[in-house]
């Protein structure tokens, strides 16, 4: 019995020892592989914070679905990370109005309440707000000045910040959505890290590079 008890002692010693050890810390990302880096390096508007960007359209699923998470990711960031989206439209005539929707609501400083019932709109009650008609009627229920929105969403000021937003787009080699860059140097997606998940755990350690990199400026 004692010699059995002695056994049953030194099992419960290592176990609790294993249950003591560190765990293993997350793979470090891989450029290549996890993120790639963006050529030429493309200036940030956030100085002297980290920018973070999101390549999106309210009329991509995959964004839909990455909304949520980066919605919880983002809340939980420092003051000296900042994020912010960029709708871009691929040169498709079904996602130019949605590019122009989220300018006039930002515009409008309704896109903080109207952001994530937009793509439940899009993507749940399957609601075609691709299509102008349907876009205003839809605002109008939201209980949004329906004049002051159509008149937002078809200035000048929009125009040219939807063709901006392409712009944008283009310098980064955007191919597909959502892709999220960080400091203006590094690109990831969940193509490539597997997951949206993953993508947002390699953003944590590109932020960490980026933060350093502005600290010895």
């Amino acid at each position: 019995m004692h010699k059995l008890g002695s056994i049953a002692a030194a099992a419960l010693i290592a176990c609790f020892v294993q249950f003591l050890a560190p765990l293993p810390a997350a793979a470090q990302a891989v450029a290549g592989k996890d993120y790639v880096l963006v050529n030429p390096a493309q200036p940030t508007e956030s100085k002297g914070k980290v920018e973070v960007i999101e390549f999106f359209s309210y009329g991509c699923s995959h964004c839909n679905e990455f909304e949520p998470l980066l919605e919880k990711w983002t809340k939980a960031q420092g003051k000296d990370v900042e994020v912010r989206r960029v709708p871009i439209t691929f040169g498709r005539d079904v996602w130019t109005p949605l590019a122009r929707m989220y300018y006039s609501l930002e515009a409008l400083g309704e896109l903080d309440r109207m952001h994530a019932v937009v793509f439940d709109a899009i993507h749940n009650q399957r609601v075609p707000l691709n299509v102008e008609a349907t876009q205003f009627e839809w605002i109008a229920s939201k209980g949004i000045d329906a004049k002051k929105y159509q008149d937002i969403y078809k200035s000048f000021t929009v125009q040219s910040k939807v063709a901006r937003a392409q712009q944008v787009a283009a310098a980064y080699k955007i191919t597909g959505v959502p892709t999220m860059a960080v400091g203006g140097r590094f690109m990831t997606s969940g193509s490539l890290t597997g997951s949206h998940e993953a993508m947002l755990r390699t953003i944590d350690q590109l932020i960490v590079t980026a933060r350093a990199d502005i600290a010895t400026k």
